[in-house]
């Protein structure tokens, strides 16, 4: 299927890994110029670019550029390369994020929560209120930023998470509302227990702990922590990104201030 996209330009954050790497394959396929984003001096960024460009077709060009989406003028920095390089971003996937502080509630401080909320919640709005401006001159967008099961089935240990996930599809709906009439479409993925270094590095941890092998710690943690899940391992980033790449095409243009649950069913509510 052509998703006529092709010269189209997306801004990918966290693409270095995981889920914005494995949607950077499909959107280079699709000939999209693909710009890669993540923290200074991570070596794995420059890996990807060069692994993304083994995909790209009809021409399309890979960047990496640095930045951390906790620093405001790295983002303004950011979203000025990518105009004067490329003419502004025409889609941007914002994957970037981290677990924060997870422990119990009332052990947890201020600079806790507050971590948290700098990268998963101001780190959305930080790209948001930066590359908006460069979709309404270009009179095209797509902007999808991640979520979690944990939006809707919080986690006891990871409150700010939580918190942040929920507001994220709150921003996004808000969002959605104040420019799709300008063809800026906003959209939500909640992905659950998918295998990215996050849930790898969650897994070695487990395995640690019971003393076995990740992949028994995978089936454990399914069966005691993940019961809903009837396929009963992981989702890929394959799985997900497939998704993610359809959400930025012409074909997904009534969708909109949506979020879409690529979870196995791991969400018990059939209404989240």
């Amino acid at each position: 299927m052509d998703l006529n996209i092709k010269g189209k330009n997306a801004l990918i954050t966290g693409g270095d890994s995981g889920i914005g790497f494995e949607t950077a394959k499909y959107l280079a396929k699709e000939g999209v110029n693909i710009i890669l984003s993540d923290k200074e001096g991570n070596k794995d960024l420059e890996n990807a670019v060069k692994q993304i460009e083994k995909e790209c077709t009809n021409g399309a060009k890979v960047m990496g550029i640095a930045a951390d989406i906790s620093k405001n003028d790295d983002i303004l920095a950011l979203a000025s390369k990518i105009e004067n390089e490329f003419g502004g971003a025409h889609i941007i996937f914002h994957a970037a994020g981290a677990r924060g502080a997870a422990d119990d509630f009332l052990k947890l401080t201020d600079e806790d929560w507050m971590k948290t909320i700098d990268v998963d919640l101001m780190g959305s709005v930080r790209i948001a209120r930066a590359f908006i401006p460069q979709m309404q001159k270009l009179k095209w967008g797509r902007m999808i930023m991640v979520s979690s099961e944990n939006a809707f089935q919080p986690y006891v240990d990871e409150s700010p998470y939580n918190a942040c996930k929920a507001a994220i599809i709150n921003l996004s709906k808000c969002l959605s509302r104040s420019y799709s009439k300008e063809n800026i479409l906003f959209n939500v993925i909640s992905p659950a227990f998918i295998e990215t270094p996050m849930t790898d590095a969650m897994m070695e941890e487990l395995a640690k702990e019971k003393d076995c092998s990740v992949e028994e710690a995978v089936k454990w943690f399914v069966k005691n922590n993940r019961p809903h899940i009837a396929m009963q391992r992981r989702g890929t980033t394959e799985e997900v990104g497939a998704v993610v790449t359809f959400l930025c095409s012409e074909h997904a243009s009534y969708i909109n201030g949506s979020n879409i649950r690529i979870d196995g069913g791991a969400v018990e509510s059939a209404f989240g």
